[in-house]
């Protein structure tokens, strides 16, 4: 009896630690929560499966970061759904933008083995391609930090079966590239603008320096080494890889041509991942940052990657938000759409991808995640508001179609209440506040009318909905 008793008090931890892991699952599931809260209403929460389907995206992936661990990793809806193949946390989505954090790794591995310098002239190691202008020196600290004056925010990618454009064709704007050349627009070091082109001026660098090709030295140097074996950088993707991609959907939910597009800008937006394999890379940076791990840079490189560079925010392949905190980093390529946090104290740390061109749903999560963990200081602070009633007399003039450029919204009435609806989305209750204007629980902004048309923002920042006839 006491031997078994004994075994029973051993076990309870580990079944408690389960029930709280499978409680806090559930909990993230069910309360999603939109970006303003409605002080004199029930607060609106949402299910994961709701959203998605609101939002039109077919799959979806999380994990939770907790005490410098993977808490729990899972995946929602379909990686591919007109061949019925769901999504798991083995699932690989195009990480897009967040690339370019761990190609800082990479690149700053090179400087901390002495075959880079962060300050030198970046001419100091091209040999094919040089910036068109003379415009300053142009470091790598600059051009991972997106303080290079660098032009190119982003790139489109190219259909399946397109002529995929090699880098230095890509910076010179050459066909087949499908983008402008890559030159300075100012002065290096003067603000932050942010340079996908920039990025991709370090791949040439790398290759040019090492001899290796970008997605081999980053598979060797950087991904094995983090544990994320998983992920690769390759472009197109191995054909022992494909069976695990999630498919790319546009917002009306269409699959993408080729079922996603081919990025040979792969320091930029070409890595192929998954949260879990994210996980490992976020938690590795928090330790080296700590001094208690160095598989890949050790703790003064670290801090030197996560050390705001000419601004307060943009770090070396990262940004630090939320009052300095955390450091993080968004994605968005053709048909995917991403994100990760990771703290700078304490080991925390979230990442949400999914196959769609639709942010909303990944907010929603995120302040999800915020609110089941105690973590709302930092995703979950919502505007507060107070409805009003809308005069039953004044509903009609706000009914009709309206349009910003490409972009038609549709206000129906219905049972005296106002409903918006986006391209061909679900309606939104639009709620009528003590401002005088309205506010959407899913899309971020306060609407007016103002001279018949829906204005959304104010001042330059402001976009115009014009009424149809």
């Amino acid at each position: 009896m006491r031997l078994y008793s004994l075994l029973l008090l051993l076990a309870l931890p580990a079944v408690a630690c389960a029930q709280s892991t499978a409680d806090n699952i559930r909990k993230v599931e069910n309360n999603l929560a939109g970006w303003v809260n409605i002080e004199n209403e029930a607060p609106t929460r949402w299910t994961i499966e709701e959203r998605m389907k609101v939002h039109n995206v077919p799959g979806l992936t999380i994990c939770v970061i907790r005490d410098y661990k993977l808490e729990w990793a899972k995946g929602y809806g379909y990686a591919d759904k007109e061949a019925n193949i769901p999504v798991t946390p083995q699932t690989l989505f195009q990480a897009a933008s967040i690339s370019k954090s761990l190609n800082a790794v990479g690149i700053l591995k090179l400087v901390q083995e002495g075959k880079l310098s962060l300050d030198a002239d970046i001419n100091t190691y091209l040999k094919t391609w040089h910036p068109s202008a003379d415009s300053g020196k142009i470091t790598i600290a600059h051009l991972l930090s997106h303080t290079a004056g660098l032009s190119v925010h982003g790139f489109p990618g190219y259909e399946m079966g397109d002529t995929i454009p090699t880098v230095e064709q890509i910076l010179r704007g050459e066909r087949p590239a499908n983008t402008r050349e890559v030159k300075p627009l100012f002065a290096p070091g003067v603000k932050m603008q942010y340079s996908g082109g920039g990025t991709t001026v370090t791949q040439l660098i790398e290759t040019t320096v090492t001899g290796i090709p970008y997605d081999q030295f980053m598979q060797k140097e950087v991904l094995n080494p983090l544990g994320m074996t998983g992920s690769f950088y390759t472009q197109p993707a191995p054909e022992n890889k494909r069976a695990l991609l999630a498919t790319a959907y546009n917002r009306e939910g269409k699959a993408y041509k080729g079922k996603y597009h081919v990025y040979p800008e792969m320091a930029a937006a070409g890595l192929w991942t998954n949260p879990t394999d994210l996980s490992k890379y976020i938690i590795e940076t928090q330790l080296a940052l700590q001094g208690k791990s160095a598989k890949v840079l050790n703790q003064a490189m670290t801090q030197t990657r996560l050390t705001p560079y000419v601004g307060k925010n943009n770090a070396l392949g990262a940004f630090i938000i939320i009052d300095q905190r955390y450091f993080n980093h968004n994605g968005g390529n053709e048909g995917f759409r991403c994100v990760y946090y990771g703290s700078l104290d304490g080991g925390n740390g979230l990442v949400v991808m999914v196959n769609a061109d639709d942010f909303n749903v990944i907010e929603e999560v995120t302040r999800s995640i915020g609110i089941t963990y105690g973590w709302e200081n930092d995703f979950y602070k919502p505007e507060k508001v107070t409805s009003a009633p809308l005069p039953a007399d004044s509903v009609q003039q706000y009914v009709g179609k309206y349009q910003f450029r490409d972009v038609p919204l549709l206000v129906e009435a219905k049972e005296g209440k106002l409903y918006a609806t986006v391209r061909d989305g679900a309606p939104m209750r639009m709620y009528y506040t003590t401002t005088g204007d309205f506010v959407l629980m899913e899309e971020r902004g306060h609407l007016k009318l103002v001279n018949g048309d829906f204005t959304v923002g104010e001042g330059q920042g402001s976009i115009t909905f014009k009424r149809q006839p």
